[in-house]
């Protein structure tokens, strides 16, 4: 006969007080629950005490996880602040930019108007576009600097007509396809604009220089009058360009002018406006001249 399993025994007789254990407890647990529930009822005040500590133990603990969430909106608030305050200063010094430019055009206009008007009692209409364009892509290595616009004759391009940025002028129509039309920047080696200071009648010319500069030729040699800074804008004259169109600023002062950064940088530049030439009268006559004379000769 087979001696009867003693450790089985034993992990029964463990199981069976682990239950009678649990039976235990749990019925210890509803009587206190049935003795504090009767007590409650009897004498609602007896419990006061109790239930203020639990009130107080639960009060401490939310309110440290008050305080972790108020501190962890706070923390990620102040990032996404951050970055807010940044794009919103970005967009501000562009527009602070563009207002700069505004205001260089606006004080040309201003002695234009006090040169011109008051002698001839004319008011100049503003140049409407012929059309709007976005600028598809320029040339930045070469020593000639083109740029690409994606509107064509379809639109009603045509070659010589000045192309216009917010910042002020970009160049020139080069050639013009049915829905596309390179541009001859100002800073192309074969670019030449007459221009003048914004704030008086300082004249020169600005010839691009294949580096992204221009530099400023004055027409009337002598003392330099142009300082660091000074605004340039075109002076109308030839009839291409309309006049008071800012076109650069003043950078480095040489002998016979100075070397100027373009203020309306392509790179940057996303639309453009296509406007008629100003005189096409005057243009027509420029490049009528030579054959004239060679007819003569």
């Amino acid at each position: 006969m087979a001696p009867p399993n003693v450790r089985g025994s034993s992990a029964n007789r463990k199981a069976q007080m682990s239950v009678f254990t649990g039976y235990l407890v749990a019925t210890a647990g509803a009587a206190i629950g049935a003795a504090l529930l009767i007590i409650s009822l009897w004498q609602p005040q007896a419990l006061a005490g109790l239930r203020s500590m639990a009130s107080d133990a639960a009060g401490s603990v939310g309110e440290a996880g008050a305080s972790a969430r108020t501190g962890g909106k706070s923390f990620f608030e102040a990032i996404a602040g951050y970055y807010r305050a940044g794009s919103k200063n970005a967009v501000l010094e562009q527009e602070m930019q563009v207002a700069r430019v505004k205001v260089a055009e606006a004080e040309a206009l201003k002695q234009e108007n006090l040169r011109l008007k008051a002698a001839l009692g004319l008011r100049e209409a503003d140049s409407k576009p012929v059309a709007l364009a976005r600028l598809i892509g320029s040339t930045s290595s070469s020593t000639r600097r083109f740029a690409y616009i994606s509107v064509g004759t379809s639109d009603g391009v045509q070659s010589e007509m000045p192309v216009v940025s917010p910042m002020g002028l970009v160049g020139r129509v080069l050639e013009a396809g049915a829905h596309s039309a390179r541009v001859m920047l100002l800073t192309d080696s074969e670019s030449m604009v007459p221009v003048r200071r914004a704030k008086d009648d300082v004249v020169a010319f600005a010839e691009g220089r294949a580096d992204g500069s221009l530099r400023l030729r004055l027409i009337n040699l002598g003392i330099n009058p142009i300082k660091k800074g000074d605004v340039f804008v075109t002076s109308g004259a030839g009839g291409l360009f309309r006049p008071n169109v800012a076109v650069a600023v003043a950078d480095v002062i040489t002998k016979d002018g100075a070397i100027a950064r373009v203020l309306s940088n392509p790179a940057a530049t996303d639309y453009v406006s296509i406007e008629p030439v100003w005189k096409p009268e005057a243009v027509q006559m420029l490049s009528v001249q030579p054959a004239v004379g060679k007819e003569g000769e």
